[in-house]
């Protein structure tokens, strides 16, 4: 099983104070971030709440008691103003979105159902009484594909967004626009993170929806060749941002930066696929006697060809800075694939 590394003393003392025994609905609080999100609140002392479709969502199995599970869905308007009745933040992270290919082929489907969800989340949050701070998740997605490296906020409306994630780019930028306007209109307290490629423990390895660390770990482990296959020459690249670090920002974001101002959370860093690939393979082959060399499909969908986070805004308005460095992020999710799914 594995628990957040980071601890209460590793906040800024007004996110400690603003959370404090307050009632925090998490939406998609039982996924991949959320659960992060979930543990650190809870050591917090805030009191979180979760819809979930399950009654004990596996990643939470150890905190249920510390915990409120709604068992529903977005998609039910009187469940959602039932939920919230009960909260004083939302932290809206739920969303409908995979890996590239599913992107880029549902692209009408990931726009209606995140629009869908996210506009019954925030008229409700907006039309309660009760919600002192709204969190909007955006995304990285809402960048265009020649974005400047590093890439500051002010990008986010240029352009189109990267096609192969076009429909969740823009829902993600819709998402911005309506958490400012609900607040201008509304008076609403909306915070709204942009956050980088998340990565580690508890990802998604289903090779039909994972990103791309999640599916290269898995094709190294699974690989009867010591090949690893690798979509595009190696060369694009990627800002990553370790689940603990993403969980974290958005907490920050969410009791530090509520004037409906995007705000990139993100890692001073940019890896390349190649020496992504590289580094898995070694890391890999410690834990199996293969001897992994990573293979370039020049013909692969690769997505954006360049992201690096411009953390100027975010160390200027939080004095943020991520804690955990790329390599043990990578040994760290790898070593919990391993124990989930190789040696069970």
């Amino acid at each position: 099983m594995y628990t957040s590394c980071v601890k209460k003393e590793d906040f800024n003392k007004e996110t400690i104070s603003f959370f404090n025994e307050k009632n925090v609905l998490v939406t998609g609080g039982s996924g991949f971030i959320g659960s992060h999100v979930i543990e650190q609140l809870i050591k917090l002392n805030a009191k979180p709440i979760i819809i979930s479709r399950e009654s004990s969502p596996k990643f939470l199995n150890h905190n249920l008691s510390k915990i409120e599970v709604c068992k529903g869905n977005l998609f039910d308007k009187n469940f959602i103003k039932d939920c919230i009745g009960k909260s004083q933040v939302v932290m809206n992270l739920a969303a409908s979105v995979a890996g590239i290919e599913y992107n880029k082929n549902h692209p009408a489907s990931i726009f209606k159902d995140n629009m869908e969800m996210f506009m019954n989340v925030i008229h409700e949050a907006a039309t309660s009484k009760n919600i002192e701070r709204f969190l909007v998740t955006s995304s990285a997605c809402v960048y265009p594909r020649h974005c400047s490296i590093p890439t500051k906020e002010e990008e986010g409306i240029q352009g189109e967004p990267e096609p192969t994630n076009s429909g969740y780019g823009w829902s993600k930028r819709m998402e911005e626009y309506l958490g400012k306007k609900y607040s201008e209109e509304f008076g609403l307290k909306t915070s709204i993170a942009r956050p980088y490629n998340a990565y580690g423990p508890r990802d998604n390895f289903d090779p039909r929806m994972s990103h791309v660390i999640p599916s290269l770990i898995k094709k190294a482990f699974d690989s009867k060749n010591n090949i690893l296959d690798v979509w595009g020459d190696g060369s694009h690249s990627r800002s990553f941002l370790y689940v603990d670090d993403f969980a974290r920002g958005l907490i920050e974001t969410t009791a530090r930066y509520d004037y409906s101002d995007p705000i990139n959370i993100g890692a001073d860093e940019e890896i390349s696929i190649k020496n992504l690939s590289i580094i898995i393979c070694e890391t890999v082959s410690k834990y199996t006697d293969k001897k992994l060399k990573p293979n370039f499909n020049k013909d692969g969908i690769t997505g954006q060809p360049r992201r690096k986070c411009d953390v100027t805004k975010l160390k200027d308005k939080l004095s943020f800075s991520t804690m955990m460095p790329f390599e043990k992020g990578i040994q760290k999710t790898i070593d919990w694939y391993y124990k989930e799914f190789i040696c069970k």
